[in-house]
């Protein structure tokens, strides 16, 4: 492992770039819906951020014990108090949403941790740049080249969502094609005060 692996962990590129960017800063509090192995958290932890979250998946929360609030919840109906977090990192988790219904309400789970004026930043799959690779299932519910099967956000939806929830958007909707497989794509919003 190289020092900057040790560092940093796996920590998600665009992440990091908030970070060197100065929107995710000591003293903040961050939650992590579904960290999974908890690659985003490495550095946040050794820099002594308070860090907390749920996971659905209990090996993953036992792996993070005594690292922080880890719970083993449902990221749609975890008992985190409204309001507890500077940060909400969502990072591939949103696109395993069975309908619309089910998305909203993760995205509800996640948006009512967040203080005002506090960031969100989310990675997820979406039809953008891969239009005409993805087959539609059902609804939003996709296959891709890669095999999966996700729930496909585009552009004109979290527009939409921006909106509703009156965010800021902080930065253009940004969007990786991994080689005619997915796109995945970026989304941060400041919550409005």
């Amino acid at each position: 492992m190289t020092p900057l692996q040790e560092q940093f962990g796996a920590i998600d590129i665009y992440l990091f770039d908030q970070i060197l960017r100065g929107r995710v800063s000591p003293g903040m509090t961050i939650f992590d819906a579904g960290f999974g192995g908890g690659r985003n958290l490495v550095y946040l932890l050794r820099q002594g951020y308070t860090v907390f979250g749920c996971d659905p998946d209990a090996k993953a929360v036992a792996a993070m014990q005594g690292k922080g609030d880890f719970r083993h919840e449902s990221i749609e109906n975890h008992t985190f108090a409204n309001e507890s977090a500077d940060v909400v990192i969502c990072n591939t988790v949103l696109h395993f949403a069975r309908d619309d219904a089910h998305f909203r309400e993760l995205l509800h789970g996640v948006w009512r941790v967040l203080k005002p004026g506090g960031l969100f930043f989310c990675r997820l799959a979406s039809n953008i740049g891969v239009e005409h690779l993805v087959k539609q299932l059902s609804g939003r519910r996709h296959w891709a080249p890669d095999g999966s099967e996700r729930y496909l956000v585009d552009e004109a939806l979290l527009m939409q969502l921006t909106n509703e929830l009156a965010a800021e958007l902080l930065d253009p909707i940004k969007t990786t094609v991994v080689q005619n497989q997915r796109g995945m794509t970026t989304w941060v919003l400041r919550k409005p005060l």
